[in-house]
């Protein structure tokens, strides 16, 4: 485990997060707050892996404190979310987001309720949260290392993570958020911690009580999501959702949800291709590829309830049934085309989570398919447009048909210019106005 010192730890915060972090603590400084850098960063500061996030504690007696120095402290440009139900506010510039919070206490009305909050003091905000290897922090501002330039901890925090466990810190802790279960699957399997006794113990209660059909879906989705994303740092999601089965958290989810073996694989593979990607991705989001890959095996009815379950309707839900519902078809076709262009036609249509989650799942060849079609042809522009093909009188469908005919033989090497393309362009014209209604013509045959 690493010792605690300011440069060090300077050196391992995201070097883009590090001007606007300065901002707020030469805000700090100025106001005479107590500032400090808190949970995840600072566990991960000192098992010496990457650091992602920037989470900031500020010690006040209102719960607005939080809010009112990420305000002040924020240069030109630079926009400020608060969220004053909770005592948070968020710092955002250029895809950089630092997290401010006020010191608090919790209380929760029932079992899976979101919590109540009021202002507390250091020692409040260390002993509320999940585990102990969160309950860490370390001092940035002026007062807040006016005592002590060291990381304070709840009581065997450090002790919990000089032993790499997975600890509660309470016996209600599952009870109170359930969502904490998907946390401790997802930082016991990247982290290599392991989960202790009395966690297990807490987890067996929370089962017993019910408590996780109580949750809702958008904040199980909040967490499923980040189990996906962790993968950008070294997490395996199947892994993470073994845990979960093993736990028997994913039946409580929704009954009947489990991970099937044949999904494990190509989870691990999509989990290895979101930490390096093997192509640039337009938009990915890689929760949707993991839905596809994780609830394919899994009867339809199933997959409709855990949709549901995750909050996960509307266009959504209805392309990831339907990819999962194509995806053989996809795959047999796949594996019987013949030439790039060919290929093109078939995956051209697939938004990038299909495209993923075939690649995924997909044998050696088909991957390689995948891989230069997502490489090489589908970023190439064909010698000739819409507007050429309108210039030259088509219009209506036939100038789709055209531009595809012409994108296929241009990527299969059939044509090479733009005169080459319009010569094309007529002759599907040509065969269009003569074919026999119901027929499609798309283009010429590659010869050869």
């Amino acid at each position: 485990m690493k010792k605690a010192g300011a440069e060090a730890l300077r050196r391992a915060l995201p070097e883009a997060a590090l001007p606007l972090l300065d901002a707020v603590v030469r805000e700090a400084d100025r106001r005479r707050a107590s500032v400090w850098l808190v949970g995840g960063p600072v566990r991960d500061w000192l098992l010496g892996v990457a650091v992602r996030d920037v989470d900031l504690l500020v010690v006040g007696d209102d719960l607005a404190a939080a809010g009112d120095l990420a305000e002040r402290a924020a240069p030109d440009g630079v926009r400020v979310v608060r969220h004053p139900r909770f005592g948070t506010a968020e710092l955002h510039h250029q895809g950089v987001v630092i997290e401010l919070a006020t010191s608090r206490r919790e209380t929760y009305a029932q079992a899976g309720a979101l919590p109540s909050v009021s202002p507390g003091t250091l020692d409040d905000d260390l002993a509320r949260r999940d585990f102990g290897a969160n309950a860490l922090a370390f001092p940035l501002s002026k007062t807040a290392r006016a005592n002590d330039n060291r990381v304070v901890e709840a009581d065997g925090a450090l002790r919990d993570l000089e032993a790499r466990r997975l600890r509660v810190q309470h016996s209600g802790s599952f009870r109170d958020d359930p969502t904490r279960a998907l946390r401790a699957a997802r930082l016991a399997q990247r982290l290599g911690l392991s989960v202790t006794r009395s966690t297990h113990a807490a987890l067996r209660d929370a089962l017993r009580a019910g408590v996780f059909g109580v949750v809702s879906g958008e904040r199980l989705r909040r967490e499923f999501v980040k189990l996906i994303d962790d993968a950008a740092i070294g997490g395996d999601p199947s892994r993470a959702l073994r845990l979960l089965d093993d736990w028997h958290v994913l039946g409580a989810l929704e009954p009947g949800l489990c991970l099937d073996r044949s999904a494990v694989v190509p989870l691990r593979r999509l989990g290895r291709a979101i930490a390096t990607p093997p192509w640039k991705s337009l938009r990915h989001r890689p929760w949707r590829a993991a839905l596809l890959l994780w609830l394919a095996p899994l009867p339809s009815g199933l997959r409709k309830r855990v949709l549901e379950r995750l909050a996960v309707r509307g266009e959504v839900a209805r392309s990831i049934t339907v990819a999962i519902r194509q995806r053989d078809a996809r795959l047999g076709a796949l594996a019987r085309v013949r030439g790039r262009g060919a290929v093109d036609s078939l995956l051209g249509p697939l938004d990038e989570e299909e495209l993923h989650a075939l690649y995924a799942v997909g044998e050696p060849k088909l991957r390689r398919r995948i891989l230069r079609y997502a490489t090489e042809d589908r970023t190439r522009r064909t010698p000739a447009s819409g507007r050429d093909l309108v210039e030259i009188g088509l219009s209506g469908p036939v100038v789709g048909r055209a531009l595809e005919g012409i994108r296929e033989a241009f990527l299969d090497g059939g044509l090479s210019s733009r005169d080459e393309a319009l010569v094309l362009a007529r002759e599907i014209g040509r065969r269009s106005r003569t074919a026999k209604p119901g027929r499609r013509v798309v283009g010429r045959k590659r010869q050869g």
